[in-house]
């Protein structure tokens, strides 16, 4: 039951608003715990309204990952998603080159998943490239 003093609402229009702001608080909590974005003391308008445009993206990504997970039928916890995805690794190879002044060739390569990684991924409908792009920058140097 809920009690308001407003009088020209209807039942429906009343539970619509109560359940945006359990979503609304529910979005604060994730924002809090999940992602682990904490308040941060902006000095400028410019930098306070650049924040909440990254925890927006943040959130509404959050929410994307949640539904394609709910989706695959892997429950909806993108936590675990996240957690189990971030513990794939990628490494550099190496090369020295024989020309002189030496320059090394670098690569940058994708670690296999393990089992379950691989069925997640399988799952979620992604595979990982087998090498990464370096950045332009790094490659220049």
């Amino acid at each position: 039951m809920l009690r308001t003093n407003l009088r020209d609402w209807t039942s429906e229009a009343l539970w619509r608003t109560y359940v945006q702001l359990s979503e609304a608080e529910a979005a604060f909590r994730i924002h809090k715990s999940e992602l682990s974005i904490r308040p941060i003391w902006h000095q400028r308008e410019d930098r306070v309204l650049a924040h909440i445009l990254v925890c927006f993206l943040a959130y509404v990504l959050w929410k994307t990952l949640e539904q394609w997970q709910s989706r695959a039928g892997l429950g909806n916890s993108p936590r675990t998603i996240l957690q189990e995805l971030g513990a794939i690794n990628s490494t550099d190879v190496v090369l020295l080159t024989a020309a002189a002044p030496h320059r090394e060739l670098r690569l940058r390569c994708v670690v296999r998943p393990d089992r379950a990684q691989a069925i997640l991924l399988q799952r979620l409908g992604l595979q990982l490239p087998e090498r990464l792009r370096m950045p332009l920058t790094t490659r220049q140097m």
